[in-house]
């Protein structure tokens, strides 16, 4: 009689992980890896955060782990400067086609294009390279598949993860970049005006490099609100952490607080994903 007591019908049991099951995949309850219940906690902070405040969307490669996370990654967004990332990765692509190294007025634009985040610069860099029918057939080689440039480079669109592709490609060894190259880029990322070193950077912690492209603009047709984007990566002396993100956000009542936005969301991840 006992044995029959505590007998559980099978049914019942595939009904409870049935049950279990959907509600993992709505998000009520955590999965079950700790990397998809670290997913689930930044999914559910990002939630919580977005209801206050104007859109914005996440990406995260993790390269030391080989993994990734998106949030809203598909949802299309202004560039502003932060594609002069993608400027200076065409210019060294065309460059490296020619088998030469850039030029010294190249390099002197590419410097304040970076650094300065000079405009006059970048549009030189960008009309050396075929304007927006160039930088498209260059973003293509270089994996990006949601970028639509525009003849006025900042009004360019983007998503998410298609700024993570960039950078991805930017840190893999299969790159057609060499590896020459993409330092070059970095260090010049690394080196950013001290007034523009927010975003990503904002989450480095001791020894470890935080190489950056921010992108701030206003515009007309939001009500003069402001685009604030921050890519870069976060990485350590002995590459344990080697991760890249990307926020992308419009709608700020002020550049101040988009900083204050993106660099919230840029420690969320690093709390939640635990890198």
């Amino acid at each position: 009689m006992l044995r029959s007591k505590l007998f559980v019908p099978i049914a019942a049991v595939v009904a409870v992980l049935a049950v279990a099951g959907a509600l993992i995949l709505a998000g009520v309850l955590p999965p079950l890896t700790a990397e998809g219940r670290q997913q689930w906690r930044l999914t559910n902070a990002l939630d919580d955060l977005a209801e206050t405040s104007p859109a914005f969307a996440v990406a995260v490669l993790d390269k030391a782990n080989d993994r990734e996370f998106s949030y809203h990654g598909s949802d299309g967004f202004d560039t502003a400067s932060a594609v002069k990332v993608a400027v200076l990765a065409c210019v060294l692509l065309h460059a490296q086609d020619d088998d030469r190294t850039l030029t010294d007025e190249e390099r002197t634009r590419a410097d304040r294009m970076i650094k300065a985040s000079d405009n006059e610069a970048t549009t030189a860099l960008f009309a050396s390279v075929g304007g927006a029918a160039g930088l498209t057939a260059c973003d293509e080689r270089l994996g990006m598949e949601e970028t639509t440039v525009d003849d006025e480079w900042g009004l360019t669109t983007t998503t998410a993860d298609d700024q993570a592709r960039l950078l991805g490609t930017l840190v893999n060894d299969q790159s057609e970049l060499t590896v020459e190259r993409r330092q070059y880029l970095f260090d010049l990322m690394s080196a950013v005006n001290a007034d523009q070193v927010w975003g990503v950077p904002s989450a480095a912690r001791d020894g470890e490099q935080a190489p950056v492209k921010n992108g701030w603009d206003t515009r007309a047709d939001d009500g003069d609100r402001w685009v604030v984007n921050t890519l870069g990566r976060l990485v350590s002396a002995d590459r344990t952490t080697n991760v890249s993100v990307v926020v992308l956000s419009h709608g700020n009542t002020s550049k101040e607080d988009g900083i204050a936005l993106v660099e919230k969301i840029v420690a969320a991840t690093r709390t939640h994903l635990e890198y």
